[in-house]
């Protein structure tokens, strides 16, 4: 579902990323994982089409990115530090804005159930800019999950949220891959990505140093692997 090859990006004379080879299945989530500048936020934000790289190729759906960026967005479900919402409007009417972006039919049927599932049904109808960064981290995972895409992108989803709403995270994520989409997630929890993944990899430096299926790893070896391979 996922396909890139040989990708490189640089930041004026810095090297982020030097030949990026991945590849993910359809109906497969993957934990990237790293140290802080090892390149994942920026390889997530050209797979998700919002930056492009210095070399190399991307396909998503097996659509390029170079020339079919339209169309993959249209696959795409992201969940950004940069959460994409509008304060002077309420929870339902965010959501009513980007089902029309979507082209999106039966939207309030689909808005009410995205709502419940994150825990925000009884504040629709509230002001975004009155939300918690908690708050506004729920609706940010419904409107990325209200179009049903194909492939979920989530960089830190965890971040602001409590111990309650991290849980409702797991379920969504759970939901997602159960109904055989596609999932890339950044994260610096070992334990949670381990956990929800099917396979982990870790970038160190601008490359993949390691890449596993999740099932063969238990937290502890993984744990000491990581940090071997990060601060070699």
């Amino acid at each position: 579902m996922i396909e890139i090859h040989s990708l490189s990006k640089s930041f004026g004379l810095k090297p982020v990323l030097r030949g990026i080879d991945l590849s993910v299945a359809p109906g497969e989530f993957v934990a990237l994982l790293g140290p802080n500048g090892a390149g994942k936020t920026t390889l997530l934000r050209i797979v998700a089409t919002l930056s492009r790289p210095d070399t190399g190729e991307v396909k998503v759906g097996g659509l390029s990115l170079t020339t079919h960026a339209y169309a993959v967005r249209q696959l795409l479900g992201v969940v950004s530090h940069q959460l994409l919402l509008y304060g002077e409007l309420t929870a339902e009417e965010n959501l009513r804005f980007y089902a029309r972006m979507y082209g999106l039919g039966a939207a309030e049927a689909r808005i009410s159930a995205v709502l419940d599932q994150v825990g925000l049904a009884r504040q629709r109808r509230d002001l975004v800019r009155t939300f918690s960064r908690g708050m506004q981290q729920r609706l940010a995972i419904a409107r990325a999950t209200l179009h049903q895409p194909q492939v979920m992108l989530f960089d830190e989803p965890h971040t602001g949220l409590d111990q309650d709403a991290a849980t409702m995270l797991d379920d969504v994520l759970r939901s997602v891959t159960a109904a055989g989409r596609t999932v890339m997630m950044i994260t610096h929890d070992l334990a949670r990505g381990l956990a929800l993944s099917d396979r982990v990899a870790i970038l160190r430096r601008g490359k993949i140093a390691c890449e596993a299926d999740s099932s063969t790893l238990t937290p502890a070896a993984f744990a000491d692997q990581y940090y071997g391979l990060v601060h070699a």
